[in-house]
């Protein structure tokens, strides 16, 4: 697979920039362009909305900033930052569209159950919303569902 752009989402969290561990592993010595993506919402309604939305863009856009910078001292030399308006799963479908990254590197928060049902998952939304190949990792600790059925090998038939 050739990696010549990785999309990168991060929503502020230190469970998002798990994944740039990753990226920076993956890409190694390879010159990739990697794109930091940041979704930005208002959600404080105070009486000045637009200056709520303002205030939302310009720290993610410090967040990200700061995050390229940080990459740039581990050796990639080709790091840009993006700052999309409204929800993330948008955001980072919107964004893959438009710059057709080989890649999408990305963690999940891990919920299941009733977490998952009411916050929604924003990386199976990703998945449903795009056809660029994803990375999805997973916190360590996050729990592990099984599943209903019961699994076994198949054994070839001696014919």
């Amino acid at each position: 697979m050739k990696l010549d752009k990785v999309l990168v989402p991060l929503d502020g969290s230190p469970l998002a920039e798990v994944a740039l561990a990753h990226v920076v592993e993956l890409v190694g010595g390879r010159r990739t362009k990697i794109l930091l993506v940041r979704a930005a919402e208002a959600h404080e309604y105070r009486k000045n909305i637009v200056l709520s939305q303002m205030n939302a863009i310009r720290e993610a856009d410090e967040y990200l900033k700061a995050i390229r910078d940080r990459l740039l001292t581990q050796g990639l030399s080709d790091v840009d930052t993006s700052v999309w308006f409204g929800p993330a799963a948008s955001a980072i479908i919107e964004a893959a569209e438009t710059q057709e990254p080989d890649l999408i590197v990305m963690n999940s928060h891990g919920r299941g159950g009733l977490g998952r049902l009411v916050l929604g998952s924003v990386a199976e939304a990703v998945l449903r919303g795009t056809r660029t190949p994803i990375l999805l990792l997973r916190e360590p600790g996050a729990p592990i569902e099984k599943s209903a059925g019961v699994a076994r090998p198949v054994e070839p038939s001696s014919t």
